[in-house]
């Protein structure tokens, strides 16, 4: 009986095996997709360490955890009571198996939080002199971006609308701080290339909060959605706005048409009319092209709703 069990024990631990092979070349994921277990593809350092930080996380998770499935199988195989009154062979007073199940949590778990400590400190460093300030401004419901301290010397401000998503233009290759503040309620700022989540509280010094992040710098131009990530009112759902990387030269061109006045309107230019006269393709398109606006009048939604139906 003994060597059946064995064998069907061993044909259970094959197909198991096989049927994990077969989900991962099925689903067509390259080796990088299947180590960052669904986290998303980030543009930043920060970004990259946090996805190390979640894959040996993950990894030893499983590890822990099949480890703990192949010792309950085992144990359910090969130690089960045999016949009335006999029990299978004790280990409660097994003094190596007291000290292996005690020490060898302790050093994963010494571990991981070792590692866990020096990412999170290299993420929440501060830079002193960043090459870029943003101050970011969160309400209800939508965002204000203000660039203080800008080469130009004038101020520059992207207010979004109920009408427009709210372009925040950065340059890549270069440290940006953000400054954080909300007019109302908790808000948060989330964009999930930057793989970072910071809540933007009211009166930050009152709340006694960290309001000031930086970023090393953006390693690619593109176009990213950025969201509010804390429930904070009827519209929530719709506080989205948009960041465009784009390179330090055109990043310089575009803070100095943000100065200039339009030839139509007569005032300085807008955040969509300067990106589209530069001129360089979809990147530089003067909307949003990663998400839209939500109208916040029912009637009008629902009038929207029935055409489009």
């Amino acid at each position: 009986m003994g060597e059946v069990r064995r064998a069907r024990f061993g044909r259970a631990i094959k197909i198991a095996g096989l049927a994990a092979v077969v989900a991962v070349s099925a689903s067509g994921c390259s080796v990088d997709e299947v180590l960052r277990f669904g986290w998303p593809v980030g543009v930043t350092p920060q970004a990259e360490e946090m996805r190390h930080l979640w894959t040996i996380l993950a990894v030893a998770s499983l590890v822990v955890g099949v480890i703990v499935w192949g010792m309950t199988l085992w144990a359910v195989a090969f130690h089960r009571k045999k016949g009335e009154g006999e029990l299978p062979r004790q280990f409660q007073y097994s003094l190596p198996v007291e000290i292996v199940s005690v020490v060898l949590p302790t050093i994963i778990v010494a571990a991981i939080f070792s590692y866990t400590v020096v990412v999170q400190n290299d993420v929440d460093k501060h830079i002193p002199n960043p090459d870029v300030k943003i101050d970011v401004t969160a309400f209800q419901w939508n965002w204000k971006f203000d660039y203080p301290d800008n080469p130009t010397g004038r101020p520059i401000t992207t207010l979004g609308t109920s009408e427009t998503i709210p372009i925040l233009v950065l340059p890549t290759d270069r440290t940006i701080q953000f400054t954080l503040d909300s007019q109302d309620v908790i808000h948060s700022f989330f964009v999930p290339e930057f793989l970072f989540k910071r809540d933007v509280f009211p009166d930050p010094e009152k709340n006694d909060t960290d309001n000031v992040f930086v970023i090393d710098r953006i390693e690619r131009q593109g176009a990213f959605v950025g969201r509010c990530a804390e429930l904070c009112g009827s519209y929530h759902s719709a506080m989205n706005f948009e960041v465009r990387a784009l390179a330090p030269d055109l990043y310089g061109r575009y803070l100095q048409l943000r100065t200039q006045n339009n030839s139509v309107t007569g005032v300085p230019n807008t955040a969509g009319e300067a990106l589209a006269a530069l001129n360089c393709g979809e990147l530089c398109a003067p909307e949003a092209i990663t998400t839209y606006p939500f109208h916040t009048n029912r009637d009008e939604r629902s009038a929207s709703q029935r055409t489009s139906s």
